[in-house]
């Protein structure tokens, strides 16, 4: 028995809202990277139900998704090497000491 293509929309933009609301309201860069994790999985989860549902014999929208997971990947990687960096020269990773970088 199969779920209907609207209980993937409903835990998709569930999904896709907590991460905006954490990309907006939180002060740490690793909770803001979360967020946008959040945000990544939320279009992949698209992906693939509307590949399943409007095209069932395809799979593009499963390789769309493996292009959003390498770079979501190589983003987190990149991401991490400059959150690393801020930590190492002021001793915090608020998003604050990123301004006080450019002095």
């Amino acid at each position: 028995m199969s779920m209907p293509l609207e209980c993937y929309l409903v835990v998709s933009t569930l999904l896709f809202f907590i991460g905006v609301y954490g990309f907006i309201v939180r002060k740490s860069l690793i909770s803001i990277l979360m967020s946008i994790e959040l945000i990544l999985n939320a279009v992949n989860i698209n992906f693939v139900a509307f590949n399943r549902f409007l095209y069932p014999d395809q799979l593009e929208g499963f390789i769309y998704s493996l292009f959003v997971i390498v770079i979501a990947a190589a983003e987190t990687a990149v991401a991490i090497s400059i959150i690393i960096n801020v930590y190492r020269a002021k001793k915090n990773i608020d998003v604050k000491s990123i301004n006080q970088l450019k002095n």
